[in-house]
């Protein structure tokens, strides 16, 4: 979820048309202390959570500020690929998830068209263009310039309107987020406005949210901010993960089940995890037990085994929280019953 969101070229697009009829304006007369400038802090969340998000194709690009536009070719882990269509996607996931490696590639063929969080369209010719770009996109990170994509508001809403002396003007009706862009990106120095309350929100674990002034708006975003870092840093333990498990081989230390350490069943044996996602135990003398894992992560990360052919093994097939890592020790915590844990050592 690094958000790339690059504001270069702003193209000025049509100012919404007001709605200044008395009669309308009445319909929604009242009382509004949430009454905004151009650059308010309102103004500046409800621009960033309007932006244009490209973060679906980060697998391709890296840049969730931007998204590659339809159709262009990629070299995928040394295998071309020409993107049509969002159904080529399934392909290149498959390559890039062969492997348990960070050492995968996308190389892009130029020249390709991009589209950018402020909704217009770049044609990039060089990789050295692509970085400046890329590089530019990074300082809006940095400075919490940045599309935020954790929150999305659900349309429509309506922008109540006003002038310099705060008289109401009228009303904006907004319907998607490229709309809502475009009127905050467009209102001057002497235009003031208020979102008509309530509105309801989605968060990025798919839940609604009912929101019913700007406190609670950036409340809502600032939360919504902190899950996204979450996610963030899980993301990167969880490559952390991997890498520790291809490169070690591992025994059980302890498993408890039922309040019972369940260890000794499992005395002279080892796990080794291979860069191919699948897993084996061993004694000295033979394989125990094979099958697959995996490694996933949201706000934590989890680990889940799929062994066959040994019943001991076979109590492991459950998704594990990793409540903690590092190089030689990796604790596990049931994600269903967390009086479940096990705790894996290397050798």
């Amino acid at each position: 979820m690094k958000t790339l969101k690059l504001i270069t070229g702003i193209a000025l697009m049509g100012i919404f048309t007001l709605t200044s009829c008395q009669s309308e304006v009445d319909d929604v007369q009242g009382d509004n202390p949430n009454t905004n400038s151009a650059n308010s802090t309102t103004a500046t969340n409800l621009k960033r959570v309007a932006m244009y998000d490209g973060s679906f194709d980060d697998f391709i690009d890296d840049s969730s500020c931007s998204s590659i536009v339809f159709p262009y070719t990629a070299k995928v882990n040394g295998i071309d690929i020409n993107f049509s269509s969002q159904l080529n996607y399934d392909q290149a996931l498959a390559i890039l998830g062969e492997l348990n490696t960070n050492d995968d590639s996308v190389v892009l063929q130029f020249p390709l068209t991009i589209k950018m969080s402020d909704y217009t369209e770049v044609r990039v010719t060089s990789q050295a263009q692509y970085d400046a770009i890329e590089d530019s996109c990074e300082d809006a990170e940095d400075s919490g310039k940045n599309a935020i994509s954790s929150l999305n508001i659900n349309y429509p809403i309506t922008i109540l309107t006003y002038d310099a002396s705060l008289t109401q003007t009228g009303n904006v009706v907004i319907k998607s987020e490229k709309e809502l862009y475009t009127y905050m990106t467009n209102i001057s120095s002497t235009e003031y406005f208020s979102v008509k309350y309530p509105i309801s929100v989605t968060l990025v674990n798919g839940t609604t949210q009912q929101v019913s002034s700007d406190v609670e708006l950036k409340a809502s975003i600032d939360a919504a901010l902190r899950v996204e870092e979450a996610m963030d840093d899980a993301e990167d333990k969880k490559e952390d993960l991997e890498k520790i498990l291809v490169n070690g081989t591992f025994k059980v230390n302890s498993f408890i089940n039922a309040g019972v350490d369940l260890a000794n069943n499992y005395v002279n044996t080892t796990i080794d995890f291979a860069n191919d996602w699948k897993i084996k135990s061993m004694n000295a003398l033979s394989t125990i037990a094979t099958g697959t894992y995996s490694v996933t992560s949201d706000v934590d990360v989890y680990l889940q085994f799929g062994f066959a052919g040994s019943t001991n093994f076979s109590l492991f097939n459950n998704a594990w929280k990793v409540t903690s890592f590092n190089n030689s020790t990796i604790t596990l915590q049931s994600k269903t019953n967390s009086a479940i844990t096990l705790v894996l050592k290397q050798i």
